[in-house]
């Protein structure tokens, strides 16, 4: 087997596991899954044929709601806003990083003494003085499910 062809880390997001799979590595009978799909708390892609397909993310957010919920007593609208809190925070952490690697490339390609940046009412900082943002940079918010 050559392991050059093969992917060396595995995309977290990839939707790679059918419910059965799944629902076996979750530890959860598959009907479950598919009243998590449901509710909108986990939701799979789906194939060609429509067929549930779950990513490792997927599973770790199934094993989490099993846990808040048979450990921690708390109730599915409870893990839906948990889980609406958490996507907030891994968004916010995301875009730390972007602006700590604008920043340092700022800094890295200082010219002449001055740095010009500009910034969107949104909070998006991109470099150059145009008022315009770049399309690469634009992000969209995307609703949070269970917040009103």
């Amino acid at each position: 087997m050559n392991s050059e062809r093969l992917p060396q880390v595995m995309d977290p997001d990839t939707p790679v596991f059918t419910i059965s799979v799944a629902a076996t590595l979750a530890e959860m009978h598959p009907q479950t899954l598919r009243t998590y799909d449901r509710l909108g708390l986990v939701v799979p892609s789906r194939a060609k044929g429509g067929g549930r397909r779950y990513s490792p993310r997927d599973v770790y957010r199934l094993r989490l709601i099993q846990r808040l919920s048979q450990e921690e007593g708390v109730n599915l609208n409870g893990i839906r806003r948990i889980i609406a809190l958490q996507t907030q925070l891994d968004d916010a952490h995301r875009r730390i990083d972007e602006l700590t690697d604008l920043v340092r490339s700022l800094t890295q390609h200082e010219q002449g003494g001055s740095r010009v940046f500009s910034a969107g009412t949104t909070g998006h900082v991109w470099q150059g003085r145009s008022r315009r943002q770049p399309p690469a940079l634009t992000a969209s918010r995307s609703p949070q499910p269970g917040i009103a």
